[in-house]
């Protein structure tokens, strides 16, 4: 390594340096307090940040907590009207002619698939040829 490498150094370290040294004293000086005062609005920002991070995590929570309760609130009024409508609900329905209707319904059906099968039946019959055989009916002995 050469003598010219230069090691970098902290701002602390450098301000440290620079108040020893006389010769580079004032630059180092200068940049020591240039780089402190750099790193630390760079703290305040980050802290900034996380801050506003917290509080609008902080009110989405809230926000979330306060759905909940209206949720639990919803809850328990159907809870509490539960017995009212299991009550309602176990009174004897009225007859009601949809029995009627869906025997006529299958009854059509059957109707309808019995007309089907005999019409296919019909045409699956070979019709007589009205022309006469081309070979002889009566088999020779």
């Amino acid at each position: 390594m050469s003598s010219k490498t230069d090691a970098r150094l902290a701002p602390r370290e450098r301000l440290a340096r620079g108040l020893k040294y006389s010769a580079v004293g004032p630059v180092d000086v200068t940049r020591g307090v240039l780089g402190l005062g750099v790193d630390s609005a760079q703290s305040t920002t980050a802290t900034l940040r996380r801050q506003y991070r917290k509080s609008r995590l902080r009110k989405e929570i809230a926000a979330a907590q306060s759905a909940i309760a209206g949720e639990l609130a919803a809850a328990q009024e159907v809870v509490v009207n539960l017995p009212q409508v299991l009550q309602d609900v176990r009174t004897p329905p009225q007859r009601r002619r949809r029995p009627l209707v869906v025997a006529a319904v299958a009854a059509a059906v059957l109707a309808g698939g019995a007309v089907a099968f005999s019409v296919v039946r019909r045409n699956n019959k070979p019709q007589p040829s009205p022309l006469p055989p081309s070979v002889e009916v009566t088999p020779r002995p």
